[in-house]
């Protein structure tokens, strides 16, 4: 779950992305992203982008990102798109969209799949990646994930480098940022700051310092840490629920940031299925419930 979040955030941040890796999507084709139910069997899926264009051509595309082997990756996998398709009653095409960790991965018996496998499916294997040079910046991004330890440092200093704009400089060092927490949950401010060499840019105007360095002042780097990922969690809870129920009042608003990580957690998977306010409120009112 702790990777599904990550590419969300990458596909959110960069949805040019999506035309890279499947090219029949143009780039300009905006999506809009969801990880329904399936309620015959429970079975939940991923990831589930939807053309906002009424050009019914565009289509579907069920993502996912498997790290670790499954025998029965394909089978789910699958058996969630047809499911999906069933009950929705989809209208458009579909294709998949498949982030793997390497070739060797066991992810059950390709046979019975073959043909969507080999004209529906795009897998990208990230190990593919690795010898490859002059990678455009969001592949460069993906790679990060597999890349040896002591090669991250160079590669990330080398993605945020000459970026077209302000904007997409703070869009790529976000994620940046998101990719070494993940991959070094034990990293410290220091060797974060000496990874990416963030002395040569306006280090005030990060995310990293506004969620963690400013706490860290303020209360000790180890309360600031902790502090800055629970404001870092809050503020990304926040932008997906203004995106699926419309924009937040200052009150929920500041009811939300006050949520701690773990219900901060629960509720970045619940909002995939809300579809309106009244869905948040539900949720809000049952939240002393929760863990």
């Amino acid at each position: 779950m702790k990777t599904d979040k990550l590419f969300y955030r990458i596909f959110l941040s960069q949805p040019e992305l999506i035309s890279e890796l499947l090219p029949d999507i143009p780039p300009d084709c905006e999506f809009e992203y969801s990880a329904p139910v399936v309620k015959e069997t429970e079975v939940r899926l991923d990831g589930l982008l939807t053309p906002k264009s009424d050009d019914l051509s565009l289509p579907l595309v069920f993502f996912e990102a498997q790290m670790q082997s499954d025998a029965d990756f394909y089978g789910r996998f699958f058996a969630g798109i047809f499911l999906y398709l069933k009950q929705y009653k989809a209208n458009r095409p579909w294709q998949g969209l498949l982030i793997l960790n390497c070739r060797s991965q066991d992810l059950g018996a390709e046979v019975p799949y073959r043909l969507e496998l080999e004209a529906q499916v795009q897998r990208l294997y990230l190990e593919d990646l690795l010898p490859l040079s002059n990678l455009s910046p969001n592949l460069a991004i993906l790679r990060l994930l597999i890349l040896p330890d002591l090669e991250v440092g160079i590669a990330a200093r080398s993605i945020l480098e000459n970026p077209p704009t302000d904007a997409e400089f703070r869009r790529r060092l976000d994620l940046v940022e998101a990719i070494l927490v993940n991959k070094f949950p034990q990293l410290s401010f220091e060797e974060v700051r000496q990874m990416l060499d963030l002395k040569e840019v306006n280090f005030s105007e990060t995310r990293f310092y506004q969620d963690v360095l400013q706490k860290g002042l303020e209360q000790g780097l180890e309360q600031g840490l902790e502090q800055g990922l629970q404001r870092g969690e809050a503020d990304l809870v926040v932008r997906q629920l203004q995106r699926r129920c419309g924009v937040l009042g200052v009150d929920r608003q500041e009811l939300i940031r006050s949520l701690p990580i773990a219900q901060l957690e629960l509720l970045g998977e619940a909002l995939l299925d809300f579809t309106n306010m009244a869905d948040l409120e539900i949720w809000l009112a049952s939240r002393d419930s929760l863990p």
